[in-house]
């Protein structure tokens, strides 16, 4: 079968198409007919080597954490799903990724795909929908009536994590750039700091959630807008934690954890019409596409999700 991958760690022309062996599910495993992958950061992250000490894998590397196809062939055991459905899932993290024709996933971690959602939808979905949806529901426990602040709401992670939080009931503030300020509008924000012109620091306060996306200044500069006892949640760094003690601040580092179920209750208010995924840019599976795909998303200006068609 087709596959992009790396054969060592490096820039983004290390991504080359390449014929690999097809794979064949083992125990509880699904193959999926790739008919859709999406970018996220940790894509780029992994190629250049940064995660190495985190996760390491064997060369040839096949890159990409979200899938939505078609069910080719299933393996024994699986009692879910049979072959021809639409499914969707971001898979383990493992070295044989999603940028190739076909991908193995477990089948605790897949999702059946709404049939009025394409493939494109369901592609830009499960690893930033997931990302959001824990980070609100589980890490933070936005409740109705909360004032949350959502930093980048524009990007892959933030559109979802806006959508989420107002279906949760809360006030919704987030940041962004002026060109993205009627956007983040229409995804349900109630209030967007254009950071080209405000601090949100000197705008915002008493809020009781902060979904950092950012790191750095502005994941420091999140706890002045935290009422005492407030939470905090970053997926770009450290919090710190003495700031966090004086104020009496529940803050939290977060690590997705694939969740097939949680995909099903996305994918369920995606169904309904609740919340749609945000396609800004689209490539082909090739080595011109994902090489193009990689650039965009290290300028970190990317509106909406990447999406890579197979």
């Amino acid at each position: 079968m087709k596959a992009i991958v790396i054969n060592e760690y490096g820039h983004k022309e290390q991504l080359q198409e390449q014929e690999v062996e097809k794979p064949t599910p083992g125990k509880g495993e699904v193959l999926v007919q790739t008919k859709a992958t999406s970018i996220n950061p940790i894509d780029w992250k992994i190629r250049e080597g940064y995660l190495r000490q985190m996760v390491e894998f064997d060369f040839p590397l096949i890159l990409g954490w979200d899938v939505a196809g078609i069910v080719a062939e299933t393996g024994e055991g699986v009692t879910s799903y049979q072959k021809g459905d639409r499914v969707f899932a971001r898979p383990d993290l493992t070295g044989k990724g999603t940028y190739a024709e076909y991908t193995l996933v477990a089948e605790r971690l897949l999702a059946p795909l709404p049939e009025n959602v394409s493939f494109e939808e369901g592609a830009a979905t499960p690893l930033a929908g997931l990302t959001a949806w824990q980070c609100l529901t589980d890490v933070t426990r936005v409740q109705e009536g909360e004032k949350v602040l959502i930093q980048a709401g524009a990007g892959g992670v933030g559109s979802y994590a806006i959508q989420f939080a107002k279906e949760l009931g809360a006030y919704v503030a987030t940041t962004g750039s002026t060109k993205n300020v009627d956007f983040l509008k229409s995804l349900g924000a109630d209030e967007v700091i254009d950071y080209t012109k405000d601090d949100f620091a000197e705008v915002l306060n008493d809020y009781d959630v902060v979904f950092d996306m950012l790191g750095g200044d502005v994941l420091d500069k999140a706890f002045d807008v935290l009422k005492k006892g407030g939470r905090l949640v970053t997926i770009a760094g450290q919090p710190d934690e003495e700031k966090a003690k004086a104020n009496d601040i529940e803050a939290t580092s977060f690590w997705l954890e694939p969740d097939g179920k949680q995909l099903k209750e996305i994918a369920d208010l995606m169904e309904a019409g609740k919340v749609k995924a945000n396609i800004g840019h689209r490539y082909p599976l090739t080595t011109e596409g994902l090489q193009e795909a990689h650039g965009l998303s290290e300028t970190h200006h990317a509106k909406g999700k990447i999406v890579i068609n197979a």
